[in-house]
């Protein structure tokens, strides 16, 4: 993926153990990866194996389900001119073990080795592992399946929310979510944008824009938005690839600069009510919320995750865990647009988000941290530890700093009480070099008994991060302290079936 490698820890900080297996018989599962599939990955590049620049891309393939890629193109964008790639076309090879675990090789400019974790849809998660000897760049991503027939701006219409994250090449963070009414022939109209820039924090409440579907072989587009960013002259440009008509991978193309920082990014589409769009109602309910923010000046941003709890009518309860914030909360209020932006304010803090739906939004917060994420509708009913049972695909979610923890595998959970145990076996990135085939040992319990959904994470003993569970197709980690580590390495942990 043309040189997608970048700086971690040797050792694993979820975990876990130091035992070392092969991944299983080579090719049984090949066909568990097969039709056309959008990729999206976020990484760094080091030279040095401490400094960083960052590095992204977008693309998609076909997979044969026999161990063939082919149709491959990608565009990449860093600080470095190799790093830069514009509709490159690839080919490429992959093997799935009896584990559901694979490695993909792609025959590209620079080359690209990416060790991957099948989900039970089809989709994976997947991580580059060619980097070595403290050079090249690595990350992480997700592989989703695609509608070929959404490869067309016609089918690009009606109301959509976004969000978008990333970092100019000094690594200042930028983060950015909004909406827009897509037309169908190519111009979005009634934009709407907070943007957090470096810590200054703007909003628009009107803007327009052209987006259009330029290939439709292979579902790549083209989006442009204007000046958001306090003013700033210079227009945003995406690169886009087609999910489906609902959903598109997105990043940022321009040349890396304060004003047009590497962003990277999901445009979904809104499930706006009819006739009076969003309301109040339309958060009722929980909604856990994850994503990342800056630390502070205490080592780079970490992972941020919570519970937002609403009532349908402007009142909520909101319990916050992260590097940023450390644990926060209480009660608040809220106000939703027909738009569907969402202010919120709770624990003497201010927030906005952007609905996709009732209690699914991208949030953005006006702090220095520039923190940002998603949030999901929270199952119903109360969750406890038997939530948390089977087979899931885990991953690092977006890393943002060099000595971030980057993996993807396949674990097991058990679902006992007190104490569940959650093992499996997993595959790390390195500018060192990669550790493939890692034994990976957890316990958790779910167990506040305020904050629905809500346990901890402890390995070998030590309470290590704070768990919420979605529901019991996917729960999230904040990774806040790896005993392992003096480095006190932090992740965002995702694990979904």
């Amino acid at each position: 993926m043309r040189k997608l490698n970048v700086l971690l820890i040797t050792c694993l900080g979820l975990v876990f153990s130091s035992a070392v297996r092969a991944q299983g018989t080579s090719g049984v599962n090949n066909a568990e990866l097969k039709g056309d599939y959008a990729f999206t990955f976020n990484g760094m590049t080091t030279g040095d194996g401490v400094t960083s620049t960052p590095f992204a891309a977008v693309g998609r393939f076909a997979a044969d389900g026999a161990g063939n890629l082919t149709n491959g193109e990608l565009d990449a964008n860093g600080f470095g001119a190799m790093e830069k790639a514009v509709a490159q076309p690839f080919t490429g090879t992959y093997s799935i073990g009896t584990d559901n675990r694979g490695v993909m090789n792609l025959v590209i400019p620079g080359g690209g080795t990416l060790a991957f974790a099948m989900m039970a849809n089809g989709n994976a998660k997947f991580v580059e592992i060619d980097a070595a000897g403290g050079h090249g760049t690595v990350g992480s991503g997700t592989m989703e399946k695609v509608d070929t027939t959404a490869f067309s701006t016609a089918k690009i219409a009606g109301d959509y929310a976004f969000g978008v994250a990333g970092f100019d090449q000094s690594n200042n963070r930028t983060a950015m979510a909004g909406r827009f009414t897509a037309n169908g022939a190519g111009t979005f109209t009634n934009g709407a944008a907070d943007v957090n820039l470096s810590g200054t924090f703007s909003t628009l409440n009107v803007f327009a824009g052209s987006y259009m579907v330029t290939d439709g072989a292979t579902g790549r587009g083209i989006l442009n938005m204007p000046p958001l960013a306090g003013g700033t002259p210079i227009n945003l440009d995406f690169v886009f690839y087609v999910v489906n008509a609902g959903k598109v991978f997105a990043m940022e193309m321009d040349a890396l600069s304060p004003a047009t920082p590497l962003l990277t990014g999901v445009v979904l589409q809104q499930q706006t009510p009819a006739i009076v769009g969003f309301t109040n109602a339309s958060l009722n309910g929980g909604m856990v919320m994850y994503g990342s923010g800056g630390s502070g000046g205490t080592g780079g941003p970490g992972p941020e995750a919570g519970l937002l709890t609403a009532d349908g009518i402007g009142t909520l309860q909101v319990d916050f865990n992260g590097v940023c914030w450390a644990e926060s909360g209480g009660s608040g209020t809220y106000t939703v647009a027909s738009n569907g932006r969402t202010a919120i304010r709770a624990g003497g803090g201010y927030a906005a988000a952007y609905l996709v739906s009732s209690n699914e939004a991208f949030f953005i917060l006006p702090d220095s941290c520039v923190s940002f994420g998603f949030g999901e509708p929270q199952a119903p009913g109360p969750i406890t530890n038997s939530a948390i049972a089977g087979n899931y695909a885990g991953s690092t979610a977006i890393p943002t700093y060099v000595r971030d923890v980057i993996f993807s595998g396949e674990f097991t959970g058990d679902g006992a009480s007190p104490t569940g145990s959650i093992s499996g076996i997993e595959d790390i990135g390195s500018a060192l070099g990669p550790t493939l085939g890692v034994a990976a040992n957890a316990t958790y319990s779910i167990s506040s008994p305020s904050v629905n959904g809500k346990g901890s994470w402890y390995v070998n003993g030590y309470l290590a991060g704070i768990v919420y569970v979605i529901s019991p197709s996917k729960f999230v980690v904040a990774f806040l302290w790896d005993p392992s580590s003096s480095t006190h390495t932090r992740s965002l942990l995702i694990f979904e079936k």
